[in-house]
């Protein structure tokens, strides 16, 4: 049964969004990319919707009252990755635009690529090191400026289920640069959406909003170390089947693997 919804929901997925990237791309000359952001969001919760029908997936979402309710607060999100499912979700759950840091790679699938690239969101030449964080910097306190979330997920790429990777300092520069608040986010989409696996399993995402961290004045590995702290404790307490030694194995999965 859950092979035949994984395909069903494949094709859902594929039927949506070839006529919504043609769309993106036909109208992105005449609109502003705050209404392109809606008009994708709205896609999203097309494909999230069908999560739940089609899949059986239900979001279960705590600490609505860690974000900052005003129009121009921003915050980087930085959370735990475990498969796509989350990706889809943040737009859609959130009640604040949010911008994707994400590798130039993902520009070249098609349609959700094409459809992306057209966004204001930041995407990065990992290839490229150094000139690569100064572009994340650059366009994230251009982001923030404008009160948008921008989010990050600090382990590079997904992760599986208890397992943990290495939690990089990028986001946490990013924030203390910018002067504004880290919000950590634990995710534990990989119980339904296993990493890379095509079948997906019915059940309860928790997306476990944590207290905002003040940012100024703190240095980016201790700011880190919080956000690893707290995530990593709270996916413990969220999954504790996945945690049988009481903590997260370490992850042979590299960023961008």
């Amino acid at each position: 049964m859950n092979l035949i919804r994984s395909v069903l929901h494949m094709l859902w997925m594929v039927v949506t969004v070839i006529p919504w990237a043609t769309v993106v791309v036909l109208i992105s000359p005449f609109v502003s990319r705050e209404r392109l952001y809606r008009v994708c969001r709205g896609w999203l919760a097309t494909a999230v919707k069908g999560g739940e029908v089609i899949l059986g997936i239900r979001n279960r979402v705590t600490g609505w009252e860690n974000l900052p309710t005003g129009q121009h607060d921003p915050v980087v999100l930085l959370a735990k990755h475990q498969s796509t499912w989350e990706t889809f979700c943040f737009p859609v759950l959130m009640p604040h635009p949010v911008a994707y840091v994400f590798k130039r790679e993902i520009l070249y699938v098609p349609f959700f690529g094409w459809a992306i690239g057209l966004l204001d969101m930041i995407h990065i030449d990992r290839s490229q090191g150094t000139a690569a964080f100064r572009k994340l910097l650059q366009q994230g306190r251009r982001l923030t400026g404008k009160g948008v979330w921008v989010t990050m997920f600090p382990e590079g790429t997904r992760i599986p289920r208890g397992e943990k990777g290495v939690y990089r300092n990028g986001g946490a520069r990013l924030a203390i640069d910018s002067g504004v608040p880290v919000v950590p986010v634990a995710v534990t989409s990989a119980r339904c959406w296993p990493r890379k696996a095509f079948v997906k399993r019915p059940g309860v995402v928790h997306f476990s909003i944590g207290p905002p961290i003040p940012s100024v004045g703190r240095r980016p590995d201790d700011l880190t170390r919080e956000v690893e702290a707290w995530i990593e404790a709270e996916m413990l307490r969220l999954d504790p089947d996945a945690y049988p030694t009481g903590e997260a194995r370490p992850s042979a999965v590299q960023p961008g693997g």
